[in-house]
């Protein structure tokens, strides 16, 4: 069995130089893979850039570009441009995001989700294998033919670099069971939000089977990157502000990342056995009361999606996340100053088996 992952997510709200200044010591310390958000902020590809150049071991992920806003064979373009500044060491994150974001801040169509992120995996593996590129999908055509729209003067073109790799690792970020099931067809890593060791066979399992019975052996196993948050603390006072963090940001997204019938998180906590409380916090997030949102939140769901707590116990929730699944902790360490950070992210090391 391969020793589990520390990767570590890098808010999008904070400067990308205030985070080079100290990603050296996260290295050190023993994380294996940092991941870099992009929403509607600085994007993330120029961030990935300047931490190549300040790192050397860890790996880069991008955590998630959306699949609409760049075209495929953009996002195949920066993938390996990244790869190649990086030494090798690039993770292309892609994920659908939401209708907020794609129609609200890019003023792109949200459609097929599915259907596209198909195309765009094919595209992009198509273009680092350095074959002249060829796609007629319904949803991405190359070359654009007259009846798309096009001049009829485009020609198949191949990537002019070779790539350092010409199979880059790609990663899918998903919650619907059709998503999740197209990541253990397709992709090498799949990322889920809030994972719920207990409870994600029951989330998750029947697509992740679905979708692994159609998968390439040569994708090897799925490497399961599990986002949850870190602080290892005997002060029950740190624990329960952390607690409360963690609690703020589930309500976020259960109660307000979408509207009613549209939101995938409040989904999700509805299929790890949560419906009443789902309800809840959404209607409390949804009628601008996002304390009472919050305080919904059953403690069972806040403590099974964290690793909050002193030492032992950080230990039991780190083996549950192994046993459930989990093979790369995505862990976001809470903590009031750096030094309790990176001492929770050096803990995590040492308890991950």
């Amino acid at each position: 069995m391969s020793r589990m992952r520390i990767g570590m997510p890098l808010s999008y709200s904070v400067g990308v130089r205030e985070t080079a200044a100290v990603i050296g010591e996260y290295e050190a310390a023993g994380v294996d893979v940092v991941f870099v958000g992009e929403a509607w902020s600085f994007d993330a590809v120029s961030q990935l850039g300047y931490l190549a150049a300040r790192t050397t071991t860890m790996q880069l992920a991008a955590g998630i570009l959306n699949v609409y806003s760049r075209t495929p064979a953009l996002l195949a373009m920066t993938a390996a441009g990244l790869d190649a500044v990086s030494g090798g060491r690039f993770i292309l994150g892609l994920g659908a995001s939401g209708p907020q974001v794609i129609e609200g801040f890019h003023g792109v169509p949200y459609t097929a989700p599915l259907a596209r992120t198909r195309e765009v995996v094919e595209v992009c593996r198509t273009v680092w294998r350095r074959e002249p590129l060829v796609h007629d999908g319904p949803h991405v055509q190359v070359p654009l033919s007259r009846e798309r729209g096009g001049s009829g003067l485009g020609k198949p073109l191949t990537l002019i670099n070779r790539p350092v790799r010409d199979r880059i690792p790609l990663m899918l970020a998903a919650l619907g069971p059709k998503n999740v099931a197209l990541a253990a067809e397709l992709f090498e890593a799949w990322e889920p939000i809030f994972y719920f060791p207990e409870r994600a066979a029951d989330a998750f399992g029947a697509p992740l089977a679905e979708g692994a019975g159609r998968r390439d052996p040569a994708l090897g196993p799925l490497d399961v990157v599990a986002d949850t948050h870190v602080l290892v603390t005997e002060d029950a006072d740190e624990e329960e502000r952390a607690l409360r963090r963690v609690r703020q940001h589930l309500a976020l997204y259960v109660g307000g990342m979408g509207a009613r019938g549209r939101n995938f998180y409040n989904d999700l906590a509805v299929r790890y056995g949560f419906p009443d409380a789902a309800r809840e916090v959404q209607d409390h997030y949804l009628g601008g009361r996002p304390l009472q949102a919050a305080a919904a939140l059953p403690e069972e769901l806040v403590r099974g999606v964290s690793l909050i707590g002193p030492r032992g116990f950080v230990a039991e929730r780190v083996a549950a996340f192994a046993e459930g699944g989990a093979t790369t902790l995505n862990a976001a360490p809470l903590g009031e100053d750096h030094a309790t950070r990176l001492a929770s992210v050096a803990a995590l090391r040492e308890l991950a088996p």
